[in-house]
């Protein structure tokens, strides 16, 4: 199997996340803006492509990348989307609240794993894990003091979400679950205070 090359995505790597995007009907209206959007917003940029400029926009904006893509063989076959907790601005004050009773101070410096995303074709094929090692470099790159997620409690199972990941796998990579503000969700954090980039 030919290894997976973990990138970084900025301005100038939209074009292979667009590649990757257009796969699925969801992420190529999504564009990974349910969490730095409001409901409003969103449902407006489903259709039109507004989504897609808006994560253009953040992208073109934002000191920090959007996240990272793997590819293979030069092509995009998977996404997470990570960056400074303050990014997600849904997660903070918006419908979901999730991370409400988080330290507003730490929000720049906390990062956070949103979501996920493999090409259909390639579930299965040792694509998460280097996602989530990607993401967890770039928020050290960045000198983030601590990585969060928040994936389906263990033994949960909802295909519908499961860009949202599981506890196991974050587990497995470090994480400590911090928090449980639902039965079907958890709050994970990994310390990067200790680990220098």
């Amino acid at each position: 199997m030919v290894d997976v090359e973990i990138q970084s995505v900025g301005p100038g790597r939209l074009e292979a996340l667009q590649r990757l995007f257009t796969s699925s009907r969801t992420t190529r209206h999504c564009w990974c803006t349910a969490f730095c959007s409001t409901s409003w917003q969103f449902a407006t940029g489903w259709y039109g492509g507004g989504n897609r400029r808006r994560f253009e926009g953040l992208a073109a904006s934002e000191s920090d990348p959007m996240g990272v893509i793997a590819v293979r063989d030069g092509e995009s076959i998977g996404w997470c989307a990570c960056g400074p907790r303050a990014r997600f601005t849904t997660a903070l004050t918006g419908r979901s609240r999730l991370l409400a009773n988080c330290p507003r101070e730490d929000d720049g410096d906390v990062w956070l794993i949103a979501c996920m995303y493999v090409h259909p074709d390639r579930n299965g094929g040792g694509v998460v894990m280097p996602l989530l090692r990607g993401a967890i470099a770039l928020a050290l790159d960045a000198g983030a003091t601590a990585v969060e997620a928040w994936p389906l409690a263990a033994g949960i199972r909802r295909p519908a979400e499961a860009h949202l990941g599981r506890e196991g796998v974050f587990a497995r990579l470090g994480f400590e679950r911090i928090e449980r503000p639902s039965l079907e969700r958890v709050i994970m954090r990994l310390d990067t205070s200790d680990r220098s980039s």
